[in-house]
């Protein structure tokens, strides 16, 4: 569990989000900094050393899997929870390898954020599903996929999937569908 007055820097393009989160965090014990974009975020992670971060997946101007590693090279000890409205298994995967120690779809409170943070390591079990996913849903990570393997490059992404890029785009402006 986390002890109080730890730093925790939130990283998140919706600044309503990033008020209710630091106000419940901060009423909890925390010192939190809140970051709207990635140059943002680099400068008060090197300024305030923030043990503890939320990074949001997709910020207005960046990708969150791009800021990751470079926030993580600024501090190295930092533990990252990232959060996502888009979440996809690809998206996931890659968040982990690239040094997360969870990923969370929100919407998400402060206990959901603190609890990511207590389970770093992983639950064998975890209870797995007892249907497969819909068709539906594998569009979604299929898209979600080939959209990480073209660096979120929507027009090569298209073309790739053979789609129109408009299509695309009215695609990825959806959430994603449930199981």
């Amino acid at each position: 569990m986390q002890t109080p007055n730890q730093r925790l820097l939130i990283v998140d393009d919706d600044e309503m989000f990033c008020h209710v989160l630091s106000r419940s965090l901060t009423r909890r014990g925390f010192e939190v900094v809140v970051a709207h974009d990635a140059d943002q975020a680099l400068a008060l992670a090197a300024q305030h050393a923030p043990t503890m971060a939320t990074l949001d997946l997709k910020l207005e101007n960046s990708s969150g899997l791009k800021l990751l590693p470079d926030l993580l090279a600024v501090v190295p000890h930092c533990h990252v929870v990232v959060l996502t409205g888009y979440s996809s298994i690809a998206t996931a995967v890659e968040a982990i390898k690239l040094g997360a120690v969870n990923y969370l779809c929100k919407p998400v409170d402060a206990d959901d954020v603190l609890n990511a943070f207590d389970r770093s390591e992983g639950d064998p079990n975890i209870e797995v599903a007892d249907s497969p996913p819909s068709i539906n849903r594998i569009t979604w990570e299929h898209i979600q996929k080939v959209l990480q393997e073209h660096d979120g490059n929507i027009s090569a992404t298209a073309r790739a999937l053979g789609m129109h890029r408009r299509t695309l785009q009215r695609k990825l402006q959806k959430r994603p569908v449930r199981r």
